[in-house]
């Protein structure tokens, strides 16, 4: 391994003048520093990360932690965090966490002892009030930025969000405005606020409309095709007969629409379909799929944002982006 002293013999200057050569300080000649780097170059030389950490008392290293690799929202997210830690010099740690509370737990704990300089967290939602690891998070002061909506266990912490109610509100409306009044509610994962949000959207353009909420319209979905095909099976046997679903996901949408077309109906023809999230499969979807667009890469960039602002110590606050609605194929009026 190329040390700083091996680069220091070769160009016969002192290793403090190769160290400031190699960080480009100012107190070392034009011709002294390209001399050093190119034998850096040409020996191979690379910096000691550990080192250098001790040094400045930062590792350049950030951990994001999503549920999983597979859900399709956080691809532009994750893309754009990691673009701009590049640019930065940083590195980015990623874990998933499924969804579970332990593995969350194991995954945050690991890149503590990383000692990462800061913390990009999807949280995995619980009911509980408190959650040991973000008191520890927060007790040792690691700048930490949530990726969605907080809840009572990590409400402390600042992050990046979309204006959920008012995008499912707008969802809604335009189901309404299309002449739908029988308008089924498929929600989320029963612990997790932006699932919460986008159904109080759904609400209160029904009540808006002087339409009642009637509970026999909602079905309890998750976050999967899978919960989709279910939901949808559990209204088919219901017969509750709605001219309109809306989705609280767009794969929840997808799989609500797959039953319904094996089952011989036709969208938006017999029943529309409404998502949100705009996943890349709603665009291109044997029925296209009116959706929400969340500003994914703009996601990443304030997240970005935000935890840049925490590491110079600046108090920072949420922020909350607006998401639109995408008016495509699977819904249209009812039939008469």
């Amino acid at each position: 391994m190329v040390r700083l002293k091996d680069i220091a013999q070769l160009a016969g200057v002192s290793v403090m003048t190769v160290s400031k050569a190699l960080r480009d300080e100012p107190d070392v000649s034009a011709a002294t520093k390209a001399k050093i780097k190119q034998l850096a170059q040409q020996t191979g030389y690379v910096p000691d990360s550990s080192a250098q950490g001790l040094r400045t008392k930062t590792t350049k290293l950030f951990g994001l932690v999503i549920p999983a690799p597979t859900n399709p929202v956080y691809a532009r997210i994750i893309f754009a965090i990691e673009e701009r830690s590049h640019e930065l010099g940083y590195d980015l740690l990623i874990a998933h966490t499924l969804n579970k509370p332990d593995r969350e737990d194991l995954a945050l704990r690991r890149f503590l002892s990383r000692r990462v300089d800061g913390l990009f967290i999807t949280p995995v939602y619980r009911f509980e009030a408190e959650a040991r690891i973000y008191q520890e998070i927060a007790a040792r002061k690691i700048p930490t930025v949530l990726l969605g909506p907080p809840a009572p266990f990590c409400k402390n912490f600042p992050g990046i969000e979309i204006e959920e109610v008012i995008a499912s509100y707008n969802v809604t409306k335009h189901l309404l405005q299309l002449g739908h009044k029988k308008i089924a509610y498929f929600t989320g994962p029963p612990a997790t606020p932006w699932a919460h949000e986008r159904f109080e959207g759904y609400r209160r353009a029904l009540r808006e409309a002087g339409i009642e909420v009637d509970d026999r319209m909602v079905f309890a979905a998750g976050n999967t095709i899978e919960d989709g095909i279910k939901a949808t099976l559990q209204m088919l046997n219901e017969d509750c007969h709605p001219t309109a679903i809306q989705a609280v996901s767009d794969l929840v949408a997808i799989g609500c629409a797959e039953t319904l077309l094996a089952q011989g109906l036709k969208i938006p023809e017999d029943i529309s379909i409404a998502g949100f999230g705009n996943v890349l499969l709603a665009e291109f979807y044997r029925v296209p799929l009116t959706t929400v667009r969340q500003p994914k890469f703009r996601l990443g960039i304030a997240a970005m944002e935000v935890m840049m602002s925490l590491l110079r110590g600046e108090s920072v606050q949420t922020k909350r982006l607006s998401a639109e609605m995408i008016e495509r194929k699977s819904t249209a009026p009812p039939c008469s």
